[in-house]
């Protein structure tokens, strides 16, 4: 899927429709008791964060969100149930949290107190005030400090319907959002016939919120793994690692407004082509990371290439249908000699990430607090990364670019980089958050160009 803003998503003029959770069913979750099962380390780090930062006087959207098209005319009725049906089917959409004193507590809906109320916006003639609304309001629905933060919206013509899914972050990560168009369709298509669809039950984000976190507290300052995150934090000047290229931002300075970069990077037969060179050492993820080490190499003039990779937390096949936010990190440090080629950087990636992976298994945020440092933060980004994603064996991925299938994120503020790299069926996109200077424009436009140029070199001989 490609990732995007709603800004570029082929966003088209009609009927815009609604959904958001019914003023009886937030009623119902207002006297609601506490669930004992705690929030995930990273929901509350997340849910601090933004929290953390509009206590600073800034509002800072971190919504994400899909995008796909049902083609024909639609029936609303049918859509709606879909909707209903798949929301659901994930505890987590319908499980929130509210601050008692400094502690998070967690309440949760039983799925028959669960109705979606619809409302018509109305009809929008023009591309540009429909995105402008659709943004505006999915920073309030899908607001990390509310609830509901979950909005469905479609817009409605004779042809086809575009569907847009926002999404608090805290409930969903890139897979879960990949997974919503061909679970969706297939709900539709189902409701439009008047068949049941057969569906087993898929195992609940909130149960491994409360078992990642029994595990997560069981270790202490003394644990191997949190050694392992104070040698490398002490190695990065005592911080979370940015990205390391100049970024023009002046020491001190506010938060920044930040730019996407977004557009193809290579076809699918050099995307192919690629991954065969770099199978040996563990595939395209890899690879990508040994490139970025020899760019930043080249840009920034470092000799050292250090930065957290994410890893998805879907460990057991239990959790595979699940929709939730299932990642964690883990820091690799590449060093590089003025004669390291392509295979050598390799070589030094894979020895990294093989000696370093099980730490994305053990929350972050966890880590911090045992590490006892003052790491409150200013950013909705604790450090940068560079992510690689395979998505081309997620159900109906085939079918993404005549559904106009996207990944949405919100770009507000930030002063890291996040680059997304995801291969798809027709070749590598790119996706790139980045600090809205003059000098980080021209150092990611550079990194981007070199990236495209070491994958073509290596794909084609």
């Amino acid at each position: 899927m490609r990732i995007t803003d709603i800004q570029r998503c082929e966003v088209r003029p009609g009927r815009l429709v609604e959904w958001t959770l019914s003023p009886a069913t937030v009623e119902a979750a207002a006297g609601l008791p506490d669930d004992s099962r705690p929030p995930a380390y990273v929901q509350e780090s997340h849910i601090r964060t933004a929290r953390s930062v509009r206590e600073d006087g800034l509002f800072v959207p971190t919504w994400i969100g899909t995008a796909f098209d049902i083609p024909g005319r639609i029936d609303l009725d049918a859509l709606e149930r879909a909707l209903r049906s798949w929301t659901l089917r994930h505890e987590t959409l319908r499980s929130g949290f509210r601050l008692v004193g400094d502690e998070m507590r967690r309440f949760t809906l039983g799925s028959g107190a669960v109705s979606l109320h619809r409302e018509v916006v109305g009809d929008f003639t023009e591309a540009g005030p429909l995105v402008r609304h659709l943004q505006d309001r999915f920073d309030v629905a899908a607001d990390a400090l509310g609830w509901p933060n979950l909005i469905y919206t479609a817009v409605v013509r004779d042809d086809c319907t575009s569907v847009y899914m926002a999404f608090d972050h805290s409930n969903v990560d890139s897979y879960s959002l990949q997974r919503i168009p061909a679970e969706v369709h297939e709900l539709y298509a189902a409701g439009v016939a008047g068949r049941a669809v057969e569906q087993a039950p898929v195992s609940s984000y909130v149960d491994f919120c409360e078992i990642e976190r029994a595990d997560a507290d069981r270790i202490d300052e003394t644990h191997e793994i949190v050694d392992r995150w104070r040698e490398f934090i002490a190695r990065c000047d005592d911080r979370l690692p940015s990205f390391p290229v100049d970024l023009g931002l002046e020491p001190g300075g506010g938060l920044p407004v930040q730019r996407l970069m977004t557009e193809k990077l290579v076809d699918a037969d050099d995307a192919a082509a690629f991954e065969a060179y770099c199978r040996p050492f563990g595939g395209s993820a890899v690879g990508v990371l040994a490139a970025t080490g020899l760019i930043v190499r080249e840009i920034g003039k470092q000799s050292v290439y250090r930065t957290v990779v994410p890893f998805h937390t879907r460990v057991k096949s239990q959790w595979s249908d699940s929709v939730g936010w299932y990642v964690g990190g883990a820091p690799i440090e590449v060093s590089m000699e003025p004669s390291d080629d392509f295979p050598a950087v390799l070589r030094t990636v894979r020895a990294q990430l093989q000696a370093n992976r099980r730490l994305a298994r053990m929350p972050l945020a966890r880590v911090l607090n045992l590490l006892g440092s003052d790491f409150r933060p200013t950013s909705p980004d604790l450090y940068s990364i560079v992510s690689f994603t395979d998505a081309r064996s997620i159900p109906g991925s085939g079918h993404w670019s005549e559904q106009a299938a996207y990944g949405l994120m919100r770009v507000s503020y930030g002063d890291q980089v996040c680059v997304w790299i995801s291969r798809l069926h027709e070749g590598l996109w790119y996706a790139c958050r980045y600090p809205d200077t003059d000098v980080a424009y021209k150092n990611m436009r550079l990194y981007l160009e070199r990236l495209r140029d070491l994958i073509v070199m290596v794909a084609r001989g």
